[in-house]
């Protein structure tokens, strides 16, 4: 998609101009809170205005979303603001035929559905992560669509409805955009694991949370791998760089004058996945995806899972960043980090069975292989059509 200068280059927002349309023009309308949405929509929007020709709106919080500067016609861009208030009021009052988003925890917070019209709400999701433990309880009530990304998601909801007796919801087994993209802007040949001078690249990604990777033993690790010979690149996730600026700091400090050091805060990109050696994480969704994208495998430090619903035990399904993490790469003791670069070269030196094992697992734990955005946006149409053709 390309980017020209914005034509919303002002202090307001564009929330007038977005309800000024007829609602025709509202019928297909993504919000996205932040910068990083727009990877998890990206290919279904690809195929809805560039290959199917049909126009979407585009609401957008992040002042600075590359989505401002676009210059496909087909897609209305509205900068709405990040004010709790104004969203509040924005989408109470929310008139549009089909809203998809990737937040989640839609009527929880300052997102509610609307007072004024029957939208119909769609989840997207940004990660491959279990519904019941990475997420609140009820994160995913109030929503009409879901699109699953694999079968595991379709158990868990199901399970879920009938514990809570919930209404049924669409849910649609669509796939995961964000896989289909990386696997589609996948280098043809591998890309080089080592430096110039022959260190191999290697990427520390984790999840977050007060007893996350980086913010419990990210120091020492970084070290250990420094210290080892390794070439070291952190990817924080976001929230840890919100909500813990001192530990990030501190370990950028720390290691800036290493020149085998890097610290990588732009999320948006995924270059540095096609290029890793070996990647390090906890509990985030980036292990599937480089598992399934790299086909290489992941290494897990234990660290305490993040619980954020306290009764997910009552859903009878293992999550599944617990139940495939030793099958798609092997799991250590935040106690065994002295050992690290041991298992890093008996776990990625021999690779090829380990490759076929993670492409059996990802033919059975993700739906629609390359094709996700053809179900999703065909799956948006025929929602249109039931819904509002009378």
């Amino acid at each position: 998609m390309k980017f020209t200068k914005s034509i919303f280059d002002k202090e307001g927002n564009d929330i007038e101009k977005f309800n000024e349309l007829d609602l025709d023009e509202r019928s297909i309308v993504f919000y996205s809170e932040d910068t990083s949405s727009f990877v998890y929509f990206e290919q279904i929007i690809h195929e809805l205005t560039e290959k199917m020709g049909y126009q979407i709106c585009y609401l957008t919080s992040a002042k600075d979303d590359l989505i401002l500067k676009n210059e496909n016609k087909n897609i209305r861009v509205f900068y709405i603001g990040d004010s709790e208030i104004t969203k509040l009021k924005f989408f109470l009052e929310l008139k549009a035929k089909v809203l998809i988003m990737t937040m989640p925890d839609l009527g929880t917070y300052h997102i509610k559905r609307s007072k004024t019209f029957p939208v119909h709400y769609v989840h997207v999701f940004h990660a491959m992560n279990s519904t019941h433990r990475n997420y609140r309880k009820g994160a995913f009530d109030h929503f009409d669509s879901i699109f699953c990304t694999g079968y595991h998601h379709v158990q868990e909801i199901k399970a879920t409805e009938q514990l809570y007796n919930l209404k049924q919801k669409n849910l649609v087994e669509c796939g995961y955009g964000l896989l289909d993209k990386l696997q589609k802007t996948k280098p043809l040949q591998n890309q080089e694991m080592h430096t110039k001078d022959g260190r191999k690249k290697i990427l520390i990604a984790p999840s977050w949370g007060k007893k996350g990777l980086l913010e419990t033993v990210g120091m020492n690790l970084v070290k250990i791998l420094l210290d080892a010979g390794y070439h070291v690149t952190v990817r924080p996730h976001p929230m840890t760089v919100q909500k813990w600026p001192k530990i990030i700091s501190r370990i950028e400090n720390t290691f800036k004058d290493d020149s085998n050091f890097e610290m990588e805060k732009d999320v948006s990109s995924f270059e540095s996945l096609y290029s890793t050696y070996g990647l390090i994480s906890d509990w985030s969704g980036i292990g599937f995806e480089y598992a399934f994208v790299c086909e290489r495998p992941v290494i897990y430090v234990d660290v305490p899972h993040k619980n954020n619903n306290s009764d997910y035990n009552k859903i009878p399904y293992e999550p599944l960043e617990s139940s495939i993490r030793n099958l798609i790469g092997k799991v250590i003791s935040p106690n065994e980090l002295a050992m690290l670069p041991k298992f890093i070269e008996d776990l990625l030196s021999k690779t090829d069975q380990d490759k076929k094992n993670i492409l059996d697992i990802r033919k059975e734990t993700v739906f629609n292989l390359g094709i996700s955005e053809k179900i999703g946006a065909q799956v948006l149409l025929e929602l249109l059509k039931k819904k509002y053709e009378k």
